[in-house]
Formats: structure tokens, C-alpha cells, sequence
């Protein structure tokens, strides 16, 4: 889609076209619809009209009832954060008493949209002139007021009370990267806006050690997915890690405390993949009042029960050999016919062994696998 063609679907005709294709969508094969949008409209404009209803109904993963009304472009789409996820870092930074803030490489706008929800005066800059325009036209689709430049982020002046917000292109001509050397603005760049009032979205994968000092790293899943880690620039860092699971928006900070060490108790705890990539499992331990079953696994042991949004529970229902010869001769004592495995820190393919095992019987089961003071152990378990 070009610049011309969007704009002819922001028209009153336009606007016409794009409520009929989604009344008619799957009354219709697109075929059907689009043969026959053709003989009113030009072909350019139906074709965007149908890939626009398209990316509205995928976009409803993300944007929820929100995407009915927005507009996308394919690859802008994957891009794009997760509203909740922008809803959450807006408030947090409007929360700071920030007021306005700068969108440098704002794609379709879904972060304007969510800072300018949250009180903030905003700024677009986007060097694409056609996500430029979807942007400013989702900001006039949800009624809010804002500014999109169409222009080089690096060469945009930012005001004196506007904060930073960057979300580096991840992907070169190989396809998505995982190397702070491959963003787009470069890294270093994103650096030196972090030494001040900016904010940052990066891989979820993002290794601690290339974190700025002075700057906070939040890890935040939403749903049980890893999505982001966001980097808080040194006059907003309040922790040097932090981990937030959505839509709880339960938390927690680096502590350095030690936890203990020891076997399991009469449940386990897997933490959130928040917490896992923040390096903040001794720190949940702390919370529930539990300690490690290994120094080098991400699980958590209590005698008690701890219902929290930062972890999965299981109570440990008996221990199980581990090799598998003898695991399979106590899962069929047991009429284990479907299994779940679940894996950490030991040598184990989930699908290969339960495929091995060829267990048959009525009753289902989970195990966990994985290492409890360097040895491995399983349990069979039950989920709180």
C-alpha cells in the first residue's frame, strides 16, 4: 500500500469501502467481494480495504477491541507492541511525572496511542512517510491529540521536557536479530539516549551485561510470554533489574539477598519467564518465604502454599525414579496413559521420551524433571 492509496482509504469513500468489506467479509469469499467492490471502486483501494479488515482482525490479538478501528501495515503489525504491554509502560512513565514524551521510530503508532492515553503530550517521528500516516491516523481514530513527523529519528531536536521513547528495528536482511550490534538506530546511539530522560524496548533476550550502567532493565511477560526487556534511563532507574507479569502487573527488583539452598519441600514453584530472565529467582524464593532446590535452576521449594502471579505451584505428589526404565514401570503401576513432562537443567527431550515411555491407561499425570542439589530427581506433581 502507498502513500496515495492510504490516503484514499482515510476518504469518506474510502471509510464506505472499508465498513462494507467487513459486513460482507465471510459472507463472501474475497474473491466474490473483491470482484465485485471493483466495479465501484479502483482495485488499489479494494485490495487495501480487504488488507486492512485482514490486519484488523489479526491485530485484535494485541489490540483487542482496539484494532477494529486502527490501521496496520503487515510488517509494522509484527512489530508492534502488545497494547497491553505499551499501556503498562505508559502509565509507568506518566507515573514519574513525566508530561510529554517523543516516539522516535513510532511505526503505527500503537505506543503513541498508549502514552497519550496515559496524559502525556506526544510526538511521532517516523521515517517511513506511510507508517508516518497510519500513525497519525490511529491517534485521530482513538480522538487523541498528537504530532507525527515523517523523518530520521537521529535528527529530530527533542524538547527539554519530552522523553525519549525507542524501539530499535530488530530485524536486518537475514530477518529478526538478536545482537545489539545489528539495531537500527544503532545501539550506541540508544546508549547515549539512555544516559538521560529515554526509555527503551529491546529483546526479551537481551543479555544482562549489555545493559548500560545506571540503567534499569525490566523484564516484562504478558500471558506467560517473554515480550520485552525496556531499559529505563538512569533518571528513571529505581533497581538495576525488574521483572513485571502482565496482566497482574505483579513485580519484583533485584535484591542481592541469598536464599538458602536445600532439597524440596512439599511443593515447587517455576517462576515466571520474567523473573527467569531477570535473574530474580532467589528473589521470588525470598517472597513466599521458600529457597532453592539447586543454586543453578530456576525453581523454587516451600513447605507452603503461595498463590502468586510470578510463578506456576505444584504440589509434589511422590518422587519418581528417574531413570527411565523404572519411571515408566511406576507410571504404569499408576494407569498413566497421558503425560506431561516438564524439564529443567537435565538431559531430557519432553516429546522423545514421552513417546519412548508408550505409556497406555485412563489417568493423566505431570512430572518434573530436573536437578535438586546437582542430582537429578522427578516428581510426580499436581498443579495448585
Amino acid at each position: 500500500m502507498d502513500l496515495a492509496t492510504f490516503e484514499q482509504l482515510l476518504s469518506p469513500a474510502g471509510q464506505l469501502l472499508l465498513d462494507e468489506v467487513a459486513q460482507r467479509a465471510g459472507v463472501e469469499s474475497d474473491l466474490a467481494l473483491g470482484t465485485r467492490l471493483r466495479k465501484t471502486y479502483a482495485p488499489s483501494l479494494v485490495a487495501a480495504a480487504v488488507t486492512q479488515n485482514h490486519l484488523r482482525g489479526k491485530a485484535a490479538t494485541k489490540f483487542g477491541a482496539d484494532a477494529a478501528r486502527m490501521y496496520f501495515t503487515h510488517d509494522a503489525l509484527e512489530q508492534s507492541t502488545r497494547m497491553s504491554v505499551a499501556t503498562h509502560r505508559a502509565h509507568r512513565l506518566a507515573s514519574t511525572g513525566a508530561t510529554s514524551a517523543i516516539d522516535l521510530g513510532c511505526g503505527i503508532g500503537g505506543d503513541l496511542v498508549a502514552l497519550a492515553r496515559a496524559g502525556l503530550q506526544v510526538r511521532g517521528v517516523e521515517l517511513d512517510p506511510v507508517r508516518a500516516a497510519v500513525a497519525a491516523a490511529n491517534l485521530r481514530a482513538h480522538g487523541l491529540d498528537g504530532e507525527v513527523i515523517c523523518a530520521d529519528a537521529r535528527s529530530v531536536d527533542r524538547r527539554r521536557d519530552e522523553v525519549a521513547f525507542i524501539d530499535p528495528a530488530r530485524r536486518d536482511g537475514r530477518g529478526r536479530t538478536f545482537s545489539t550490534s545489528d539495531l537500527q538506530p544503532p545501539w550506541d546511539w540508544v546508549r547515549e539516549l539512555l544516559a538521560g530522560r529515554a526509555v527503551a524496548k529491546l529483546m526479551p533476550g537481551l543479555a544482562h551485561d549489555a545493559v548500560p550502567a545506571g540503567v534499569e532493565a525490566e523484564w516484562v511477560s504478558d500471558g506467560g510470554s517473554l515480550v520485552e526487556a525496556c531499559l529505563w534511563g538512569a533518571p528513571f532507574a529505581s533497581a538495576t533489574r525488574r521483572a513485571t507479569v502482565l496482566p497482574s502487573g505483579a513485580g519484583l527488583v533485584s535484591t542481592g539477598e541469598p536464599v538458602a539452598v536445600a532439597d524440596v519441600g512439599a511443593y515447587l514453584y517455576e517462576p515466571d519467564d520474567a523473573v527467569i530472565r531477570a535473574g530474580l529467582v532467589s528473589e521470588l524464593a525470598a517472597t513466599i518465604g521458600g529457597w532453592l532446590p539447586d543454586a543453578h535452576i530456576a525453581y523454587v521449594a516451600s513447605d507452603g502454599v503461595h498463590p502468586t502471579p510470578l510463578a506456576r505451584g505444584f504440589r509434589i505428589v511422590d518422587e519418581l525414579p528417574f531413570r527411565e526404565k523404572p519411571l515408566k514401570a511406576a507410571l504404569q503401576v499408576r494407569r498413566v496413559g497421558t503425560l506431561t513432562v516438564k524439564k529443567r537443567g537435565v538431559d531430557v527431550v519432553p516429546e522423545e521420551l514421552v513417546r519412548r515411555l508408550k505409556l497406555k491407561g485412563p489417568n493423566t499425570a505431570t512430572i518434573i524433571m530436573t536437578r535438586v542439589l546437582g542430582n537429578g530427581r522427578a516428581y510426580l506433581v499436581e498443579r495448585l
